[in-house]
């Protein structure tokens, strides 16, 4: 009983994170279910049939408060589905232990532009309201939607930063259509485990309290992303980039960095995205006329203004 609460639990925190701040629902999930023994297939399988109902519970939440781009959605989430089965269905014959840590350090690259750009000068607005095009959202969702399969996890680490670092769309929008398209890559992993894996390895009761967990959490973390300040949000989710994968690195057989080293490099991280956190407040607060939800909104309006015909 003791297990299935803190499943529950992670599941709520898990989903509150993921909501917010557009990625950590597989990865957390998986790595507490692969330290009680789970193998990594069964540990993906049970995260994804849960996925399916908090994606949704996150989609509806998400559209209800107007954080969804939905030709983004349709533009990344038939790929990812494509890629999510197919990481899925070959899952016990592939490894991922090398390209883990390339995936990383790209994405770390990403992450430190993202926790700069926001942080220093707030979100990028030259390129704001212009279309995200489907050469490039398409390989971005078949890679995302194979890392996600395979990995437990990368849905969101991967689709996020490179959809925020384009400076096409807004923070909530983007975290908004990447939690709303990981519906359709969830069914679309979940199927290519029961064709790869069967169910006789699959605690459904595990599925169960993680998703009633990230259900209940779901619309608490749309409310959130619909009224933090987009500065705010880059920089909350550049620094998670940031630890996230360098966590990946420091465990990696490239590295393999024994554990005193891993927590010092932890606690700087944590330190240096506190401040500049605080400092991307701050900056907010004194500008705050343009720093608004509402102001960033305004700006995304102005490219369909000026091509509407008077």
């Amino acid at each position: 009983m003791r297990a299935l609460i803190l499943l529950g639990l992670v599941g709520f925190v898990a989903q509150l994170v993921d909501g917010s701040l557009g990625m950590a629902y597989g990865v957390t999930s998986t790595t507490l279910l692969l330290a009680v023994g789970t193998n990594a297939a069964a540990a993906s399988a049970t995260v994804h049939l849960a996925e399916i109902g908090t994606t949704l519970a996150s989609g509806i939440s998400h559209w209800r408060f107007g954080n969804i781009d939905w030709k983004v959605v349709a533009r990344i989430g038939v790929p990812g589905a494509i890629g999510a089965f197919a990481g899925a269905t070959f899952l016990s014959n592939l490894s991922t232990e090398v390209a883990a840590p390339v995936m990383s350090i790209i994405l770390l690259s990403l992450g430190v532009y993202i926790l700069v750009r926001f942080t220093a000068f707030g979100l990028p607005r030259g390129n704001l309201g212009k279309p995200l095009r489907r050469r490039f959202l398409g390989p971005l969702g078949l890679v995302a939607g194979f890392v996600d399969a395979t990995g437990g996890g990368g849905w969101g680490p991967v689709g996020t930063p490179a959809i925020l670092a384009s400076g096409r769309l807004a923070p909530r929008k983007v975290i908004g259509s990447i939690d709303a398209s990981e519906f359709i890559v969830a069914i679309a992993a979940s199927i290519g485990f029961f064709v790869g894996i069967g169910s006789e390895n699959i605690n459904f009761s595990w599925v169960a309290v993680l998703l009633v967990g990230g259900v209940i959490a779901a619309p608490i973390a749309a409310w959130l992303v619909r009224h933090i300040p987009p500065r705010i949000l880059g920089s909350a989710v550049g620094g998670l980039i940031i630890l996230t994968n360098v966590r990946t690195l420091l465990r990696s057989d490239w590295i393999d960095a024994p554990g005193n080293v891993q927590t010092v490099a932890y606690l700087a991280i944590a330190v240096l995205w506190a401040a500049a956190l605080a400092y991307s407040i701050r900056e907010y607060r004194r500008d705050k006329a343009n720093e608004t939800v509402e102001a960033v909104e305004a700006d995304l309006r102005k490219p369909e203004e000026e091509t509407t015909p008077a």
